[in-house]
């Protein structure tokens, strides 16, 4: 670290910052527990090549992306053995140039449409998407087989089947967590029997260790994390947080530049070391602090939902201490 580094405290607020020893921690704990293919990380936590990369160095070498943009830039990057698209998309023909230049990109399909905007694009692999509880994307688990049956008709190859559990992600009892869990893998595994296939593709940070059905899991939020996961008692550790600056003081609370625009909130609050979180505005989070602050103070923010906070920031800061380790472009986010 040289004397003109950039120090946490030279930074503009708000400012997303990684903690590098929690960040090195939840990578290596990951590897050990699912290694390899077991995992195929999600991209749209973090949206950062740079921490694609380190994943990679970990051991995954596939990837889980949310949209045509993700797809893209890690295809760009260098990150393309083995990337899946695990969103429907009806107009597929962003994916010809990158699958033109080599990247294997594998699409979800969860209809007669979604299966024809795949063979349109050139794609030529797809996972059957299957609704396992989630009222989200996925088509009933009966109909996973003529699925399967109608892509392979257009020329495509189904490498298997993908369901996401995640009305069971969240939930703070381990008991209920772990039999929606099983109930959601049931009807992943009848649709499996439909449809055949290598793959079985399911679950994210939450049921990272009860999911032993699926054959690779795509938790994303474990390497930087998120109070709502934080509630489960994983064995990750906080390591995103938004540094913040006091800019009012008021008998009773304090006011900091982290609000609405800062942080993803579809989660609840987040949450201040030693203060008690009020409300979040546009621009300002209000919270009442255990001890006094003064105007110019810097806080940590820490949110409760990891994958939308990190959309609303355009770079984030590897850091130890005061110091700034490295500076990583967000350069996923956007459509």
């Amino acid at each position: 670290m040289t004397r003109d580094a950039v120090q946490v405290s030279d930074l503009t607020t708000p400012a997303l910052l990684v903690d590098a020893e929690a960040f090195e921690h939840n990578l290596s704990v990951m590897a050990a527990a699912l290694p390899g293919k077991r995992l195929r990380p999600h991209v749209k936590a973090h949206k950062c090549t740079a921490i694609a990369r380190r994943q990679l160095r970990a051991g995954h070498a596939s990837f889980t992306c949310a949209t045509l943009r993700e797809i893209e830039q890690m295809a760009t990057a260098g990150l393309g053995d083995d990337l899946l698209l695990a969103n429907e998309v009806v107009d597929a023909r962003r994916l010809t140039p990158v699958l033109a230049a080599g990247a294997r990109v594998t699409l979800a399909v969860d209809s007669d449409l979604t299966i024809d905007a795949a063979a349109r694009a050139g794609v030529r692999e797809v996972l059957i998407d299957v609704n396992v509880g989630l009222p989200r994307c996925g088509c009933a688990p009966e109909d996973a087989g003529r699925l399967a049956d109608r892509a392979r008709a257009c020329g495509l190859e189904v490498r298997g089947v993908m369901g996401y559990e995640g009305h069971a992600m969240a939930l703070a009892d381990p008991e209920k967590r772990m039999r929606l869990v099983e109930e959601s893998m049931e009807k992943l595994r009848a649709a499996h029997g439909r449809t055949g296939g290598a793959v079985i593709s399911a679950g994210g940070t939450g049921s990272y260790d009860i999911n032993t059905f699926a054959t690779e899991i795509q938790a994303g939020s474990y390497v930087l994390m998120d109070t709502a996961y934080a509630k489960l008692d994983l064995p990750f550790r906080q390591a995103l947080s938004v540094l913040a600056t006091v800019v009012s003081v008021s008998p009773g609370y304090a006011v900091a530049d982290c609000g609405l625009k800062a942080l993803g909130m579809d989660h609840g609050n987040p949450s201040i070391e030693r203060a008690q979180v009020w409300f979040c505005s546009d621009e300002h989070v209000t919270f009442k602090p255990e001890r006094p602050v003064r105007a110019g103070d810097r806080i940590r923010v820490l949110p409760a939902h990891v994958d939308p906070t990190v959309a609303y920031h355009e770079r984030m800061h590897l850091v130890t201490g005061n110091d700034v380790l490295e500076t990583w472009p967000v350069d996923l986010r956007g459509w």
